[in-house]
């Protein structure tokens, strides 16, 4: 009989064709997708003509232009060629062009690329994200990517597991970003080091399906290996009618063994803004009005679903952004972006005074679309603030949820939508 295990144990016993596995063990699995983009992606093509055996399946590879897309510069164009032609040439499956793209670790899940019980890396720290559909998904380096799209399997070190059970309402105000900042600033930015990331609870079986995956999204910010949610009729009936392949349910034994459990009361978690230049330093907006702000971000594969554009919508509506301040939208894929066409949010954001872009991460890695100039601050639903992370060195970015970004745009400094009112 197996020994109790938790959900990332039995994902990668399950890909390894074993019974049981244990925290420190190597093991090869089969792998369900490989995912790269427009920067990682040429250098895990070297890799696989290195290899010269071609790619192990052309469904279960993923390549996603999200990053410079559309191309900002000559440098940007070549890499996504030398991408394209690769996808052309092996007839990928999932190759999304410009036009029918979005930001990585957004579209998958819309798509039913990924799906719960998958086992998949991805060349980008945020890979991570699909755990909130019950997927085992981690970033790794172009060059592991390109040895799993030539073979199709990759090894891994068995990781011990956080437990993170969260009970009760949260606060007016808070949301799934505000969780996942609280718990990175309890625990600090190694907090997870190579640990899997399992959250439960009843503040989790509340949340929406795209408040998971946001939180999924930033494990990586803990160090973690990968966030892990349980799949439950919400996450059956979100993926059910996009999946494009079977799901496997993966639960953990109510006897598994962690390396810690935490709990926590929401009623403790608070709307809260990560100042530079960490996630973890985090404190509560109620504490950080002062702080005046020359843009603000919403968007990116942490928080650019239409959840995310009704939340900053439904505080932009009525108003207009401070003339000092460059308020800029970004849809994270096209079809976030056709629906907040249908619900009217585009005319919100526009009258609003903000710019509103295709699908791209953009400013998030200091890409384009925003970047800021020496001095300047940010407030921004993305998920990193490190030195020089949106642009000069001496800029700052300041983490917050879509609708704290919003009212912050409105008034100039950091601010709640209570202070609107």
């Amino acid at each position: 009989m197996a020994r109790p295990m938790t959900m990332a144990e039995k994902i990668l016993a399950a890909h390894a064709g074993l019974d049981e596995v244990v925290p420190g063990q190597l093991v090869e699995c089969d792998l369900d997708l490989v995912l790269a983009n427009d920067i990682t992606a040429p250098i895990a093509i070297k890799t696989v003509r290195e290899i010269g055996a071609g790619v192990f399946d052309k469904d279960r590879i993923c390549l996603v232009p999200d990053h410079y897309s559309p191309n900002k510069d000559i440098k940007s164009a070549e890499q996504t060629k030398v991408t394209r032609d690769f996808a052309h040439e092996h007839n990928i499956t999932n190759y999304f062009e410009q036009g029918c793209m979005g930001i990585e670790h957004a579209l998958l899940p819309e798509q039913g690329v990924v799906v719960p019980g998958d086992l998949m890396i991805g060349a980008d720290s945020h890979t991570c994200t699909y755990g909130g559909i019950g997927a085992f998904s981690t970033g790794v380096g172009s060059t592991d990517a390109g040895v799993g799209m030539a073979t199709g399997r990759a090894w891994f070190k068995v990781p011990e597991t956080i437990r993170f059970v969260i009970d009760g309402e949260l606060p007016e105000g808070a949301s799934a970003k505000d969780i996942i900042l609280h718990i990175i600033g309890m625990i600090g930015v190694d907090g997870a080091l190579y640990c899997a990331m399992e959250f439960a609870g009843s503040t989790i079986e509340a949340l929406s399906v795209e408040g998971r995956l946001t939180i999924a999204n930033m494990a990586i910010e803990a160090g973690g290996k990968a966030g892990l949610f349980e799949v439950d009729e919400k996450c059956r009936e979100y993926v059910e009618r996009r999946a494009k392949r079977p799901i496997r349910e993966f639960h953990p034994d109510a006897d598994a063994q962690y390396k810690q459990v935490i709990h926590i009361d929401a009623a403790d978690i608070v709307p809260c803004v990560s100042w530079p230049h960490l996630p973890s330093n985090t404190h509560p907006v109620t504490e950080s009005r002062e702080i005046k702000i020359d843009q603000a971000v919403i968007g990116s594969c942490t928080n650019g679903r239409i959840e995310d554009m009704r939340a900053a919508a439904e505080v932009l509506r009525g108003r207009v952004v401070d003339p000092n301040v460059r308020c800029i939208v970004i849809p994270a894929t096209q079809g976030v972006w056709l629906q907040c066409v249908h619900e009217g949010l585009m005319d919100v954001f526009i009258n609003a005074h903000c710019v509103v872009s295709t699908p791209t991460c953009g400013p998030c890695l200091g890409g384009y679309m925003g970047i800021l100039a020496a001095g300047e601050k940010c407030v921004s639903s993305t998920n990193r603030n490190f030195v020089g992370r949106m642009g000069d060195p001496t800029s700052e970015v300041y983490l917050a949820s879509p609708a704290v970004c919003a009212a912050s745009a409105v008034v100039g400094h950091i601010a709640l939508p209570s202070d609107l009112d």
